[in-house]
């Protein structure tokens, strides 16, 4: 068991390691003043810089999140690492040789498993440098060369060559102290029948390091015809090495992106090599999986969502390039930069458009030249018809949502201007309408993604929409009963003071509308208006929890925060609403009944037809006493 780290000597290392230049090799920091710093909190996903670093105190904290601790609580949440191999990397880091209470300081075997296994690759990075000047390295020199990179070029990027023999790196790790499990659990060897023997074997080799500068894996390439393995072999998922977690160059590239606002995505590693010698240095590239949400949360904290912050994208024109690209705007609204694509001439990726066209026509490639959206959506819209008005129809359905996701609403409205060019519709406000109530529905389901556009989705002709989930017509504004109804339940969650207890006494079935009588029953459950008298807010997450699905829930919240189509709200509005629901409600039931005394006829039931005459009577007077006297008669 590793002893204690002298306490003096954790001391030593918090003095020597200042707060704010660990955190920024994971987050761009700007001034947050009063001495300190902010950014995006890298534990949780958050829209404005709520992550605050005191330089001069020592700590962090999140106003988020309220995660908070000193440097070397950062590195353990960050890396999640123990508080001794945190200590311990920061000791590294700034050259404090560390004692131990208990035994004094083993390098063997009490450093925890995560430096281990970092060590490890450190070394084993060095080792395939070293291989690389190797005559059986050959092969691999030629292969950089015939993409246009020298020695210095290698170098810069720490490129190897990993010998074609069984163990070479086995037996040398062994050598320097690590164990067979310790080897196999890196991903640096495998078990073979007679023991671990090396993973990657006869192939150029590329470290992979972490935000931090650290080698976490290798990407492997393969050379010879006779090699039976996949073109490219990473390593596999380890304690320390996580694919969908790292980016290939970031370390080389970080500060670039920080200071730029920008960031250039490529596909592979030949590719980030070809735009930094380029002058991109800005490129980097995921690790043998798609660019995904964690990807893009390590680029956010770099990025710091600026308004002026751009991500490029190049990929290749084949079917499978475009597959990547749209797989990538699937998450395109996680950002809140600006993403565009970038497709060379005759699809060469950046390495070969180097080696043909030289650096310029790298660096030109990456000036933005399509939105990421618009790409997008011309491969929606090229799968339809649009001659015919289906053809244009479906198109619309599917391509509709996808506007709807652009969180700016500026853009969102010139996209949907673009759209309804793309489909040759005309009646521009009509598409331009058709995205808006997308939007708000998406919003108003948390994020969730637009109501489908079929089934409940609601038409966008001045339309109030139809909860998702719900069957029949849209519900429509022009539509007097509708709206009264939408401005009563308004009323009810805005201002139940105005309504309550009136209000508490309504039916369900005096809610015409499926949804409104669904938000009506929630209101019933969380115990009528009448509670949100008493406490506003609590009211409203009862009625939100009383929903019975994620339908009612959003047409509660989208009731809740609309506004209600008068500058004055008071009780005089509210009892004109009150009464004309009631109104309404009175009307349809005198109908019924109307209908009941004509199927009853004069050969019906005398006790009967006088009990349905009775209650015609009663509505009737009801009625009449509704249009004259108003609230008064509720």
């Amino acid at each position: 068991m590793a002893g204690r780290i002298n306490d003096e000597d954790v001391k030593a290392v918090r003095d020597a390691v200042p707060i704010d230049a660990v955190v920024s090799e994971y987050l761009q920091l700007r001034n947050a003043g009063g001495g300190n710093l902010k950014g995006l909190c890298p534990f949780h996903d958050e829209k404005s810089p709520s992550f605050q670093v005191s330089p001069s105190k020592g700590f962090f904290h999140c106003f988020g999140c309220q995660e908070g601790g000193d440097t070397i609580t950062f590195v353990m949440k960050i890396d999640h690492l123990t508080f001794s191999e945190a200590v311990e990397r920061l000791a590294g880091q700034a050259g404090i040789t560390l004692r131990y209470e208990e035994g004094g300081y083993n390098p063997s075997h009490q450093r925890g498993e995560r430096i281990r296994l970092v060590e490890a690759h450190k070394i084993a990075a060095q080792f395939y440098v070293d291989q690389l000047e190797s005559p059986e390295a050959e092969i691999g020199r030629k292969f950089l060369a015939e993409r246009g990179f020298d020695q210095a070029a290698a170098a810069h990027f720490g490129v190897g060559y990993s010998p074609a023999g069984w163990d070479h790196l086995t037996r040398f790790l062994r050598g320097k102290g690590f164990t067979d499990k310790e080897l196999t659990l890196s991903g640096l060897s495998q078990e073979g029948r007679r023991g671990p023997i090396d993973r990657f074997r006869g192939r150029l080799m590329w470290p992979i390091r972490d935000i931090g500068g650290e080698v976490v894996g290798f990407g492997a390439r393969r050379l010879r015809e006779d090699d039976n393995g996949p073109k490219y072999l990473n390593t596999p998922e380890t304690p320390i090495y996580k694919k969908s977690q790292v980016l290939y160059g970031i370390d080389l590239a970080k500060k670039e992106i920080a200071k730029s606002s920008r960031a250039v995505v490529v596909e592979g590693y030949t590719d980030v090599m070809a735009c930094h010698l380029a002058g991109v240095t800005t490129a980097i590239a995921t690790c043998g999986t798609a660019f995904g949400g964690d990807h893009i949360k390590i680029l956010r904290r770099l990025l710091m969502d600026n308004g002026s912050a751009r991500v490029i994208f190049t990929f290749d024109g084949d079917a499978a390039g475009q597959k990547a690209a749209l797989r990538a705007f699937e998450d395109d609204q996680k950002f809140a930069a600006e993403t565009y694509i970038a497709i060379a001439p005759d699809n060469m990726d950046p390495c070969d458009l180097r080696l043909v066209k030289g650096d310029e026509a790298v660096a030109d490639l990456v000036e933005p030249r399509t939105p990421l959206f618009e790409f997008a959506l011309r491969q929606i819209v090229s799968r339809y018809d649009l001659e015919t008005p289906a053809g244009r129809a479906a198109a619309l359905d599917e391509a509709a949502p996808v506007v709807a996701r652009i969180k700016n609403s500026a853009s969102q409205h010139e996209v949907a201007v673009q759209l309804a060019g793309m489909l040759g519709i005309l009646d521009t406000q009509f598409v331009v309408k058709r995205v808006a109530q997308l939007a708000r529905w998406a919003r108003d389901r948390g994020g969730k993604g637009p109501a489908p556009a079929r089934g409940g989705a609601p038409s966008m002709a001045a339309a109030a929409p139809a909860a998702p989930g719900f069957g029949g017509p849209a519900l429509t504004l022009r539509n007097p009963v509708y709206a009264t109804e939408r401005e009563l339940l308004k009323l009810a969650l805005q201002h139940p003071h105005l309504v309550s207890p009136a209000f508490d006494a309504y039916g369900i079935d005096e809610f015409t509308a499926a949804p409104y009588a669904a938000v009506r029953q929630a209101v019933l459950e969380a115990g009528g208006a009448e509670q949100g008298v008493q406490d506003p807010q609590a009211y409203l997450v009862a009625v939100r929890e009383a929903a019975p699905d994620d339908a009612v829930r959003a047409m509660v919240t989208e009731l809740a925060v609309e506004a209600i189509h008068r500058k004055t709200v008071d009780e005089a509005y509210a009892g004109e609403q009150l009464v004309w629901v009631r109104r309404r409600a009175v009307d349809r039931r005198i109908r019924d009944v109307q209908g009941t005394l004509t199927r009853l006829g004069n050969g019906g039931d005398p006790a009967q037809l006088a009990a349905v005459q009775n209650e015609l009577w009663v509505l009737q007077q009801y009625g009449q006493a509704l249009r004259e006297r108003g609230a008064e008669a509720l």
